[in-house]
């Protein structure tokens, strides 16, 4: 009886020391419990911003996907959607719409809209020379602007890669009416191309090239415009000037964010294509996505005394100039109303 008492004595001690244990320890488990939360959890409360496309996926687009995957806009305090699109005009017209908040598209659409009145500004261009290049074929090359004269090359309206021919032809002392230019349709554009019924295409060389290289092999002769003359601002940020005014602090840590997507989409191409593949139904080739990232980080500049997508007004100037060459009513105002660097310098 008496080694019972003493049993049930001892155990409520036993308890006492076990409860003191977890008592001391207690307070080190929750600081560093908090100190983990800290570290992860974004530094703003989360804010929603919707991206809009202008077109289908490509590789083009990996460093939006790679900052996604990667949790960098979370950090940052964002909640951001990133849609396809079907084309710069409706892209910004919903911009306009207050349906999204920021819209990739080329830079020459923007400067374009903005030149009509639209009330939107650039506030990225990543690309200020978009790699739009002439293809030909070894037999019929095109390798100068001179050598377009007496060749076939296809058109489409709206198509940026042959729209301000008359400006390459200026510069370059080219007799375009010597060059024959057959319209189609935009998405036949290729077939001519690949059926040889045309001799020159318009390519985008980031986008376009690695497709038709892995049809049609290396061995296509290409000539770089920006090489001549003709340089046409690229992939681009555009926001509303109403959004830009309401939500500045969100658009720079937007911008901020996509800079690491570019970084590392920049060291690593083939995560970034992994981050559109797994998005992109029926997408090609992880190799041909690849090889569309690595010919998009060689057309982003890297400047070393501002941040990546630093606007310069000489480059937007000179397209204003080609909007004018392509017959475009362009008002008389400085380059600089066209776009805003202020966002690029971070979160205030």
């Amino acid at each position: 009886m008496e080694q019972a008492t003493r049993q049930c004595l001892r155990t409520p001690r036993r308890m006492a020391r076990w409860l003191a244990r977890i008592v001391s320890v207690l307070p080190v488990c929750m600081l560093a419990a908090g100190f983990a939360a800290a570290t992860s959890a974004p530094l703003h409360a989360e804010d929603t911003v919707k991206v809009r496309l202008s077109w289908k996926l490509k590789g083009e687009y990996a460093p939006l996907y790679l900052a996604q995957e990667r949790d960098y806009y979370r950090q940052a305090g964002l909640s951001v959607t990133i849609g396809e699109g079907a084309g710069a005009q409706g892209a910004l017209g919903a911009l306009l719409q207050g349906q999204e908040d920021i819209v990739v598209l080329p830079g020459i659409y923007a400067l374009s809209a903005i030149a009509r009145g639209m009330p939107v500004k650039l506030i990225a261009l990543y690309e200020p020379k978009a790699p739009i290049s002439f293809l030909s074929y070894p037999e019929k090359a095109v390798r100068v602007p001179k050598d377009m004269e007496g060749k076939s090359i296809v058109t489409a309206v709206g198509d940026t890669t042959t729209e301000y021919l008359e400006a390459l032809c200026s510069v370059n002392r080219v007799n375009c009416g010597n060059v024959k230019r057959v319209q189609v349709n935009g998405q036949a554009r290729t077939t001519q191309f690949l059926a040889k019924q045309v001799d020159v295409i318009g390519v985008y060389a980031n986008n376009d090239l690695p497709m038709l290289e892995d049809t049609m092999g290396p061995n296509l002769v290409r000539m770089d415009l920006a090489q001549y003359g003709l340089t046409i601002p690229g992939l681009a940020l555009v926001s509303s000037d109403r959004i830009i005014a309401a939500k500045r602090d969100v658009l720079a840590r937007f911008l901020q964010a996509t800079a690491k997507g570019f970084a590392d989409a920049d060291k690593d191409p083939e995560a970034g294509a992994r981050a559109v593949a797994a998005r992109w139904p029926a997408a090609p080739k992880l190799g041909i996505i690849t090889r569309q990232v690595k010919a998009s980080q060689a057309a982003t500049p890297k400047p070393a005394n501002h941040p990546l997508g630093w606007i310069d007004a000489p480059n937007v100037s000179a397209a204003l100039g080609l909007l004018k060459w392509a017959g475009q009513p362009v008002p008389d105002k400085p380059a600089s109303t066209y776009y805003t660097n202020d966002l690029l310098a971070g979160a205030k």
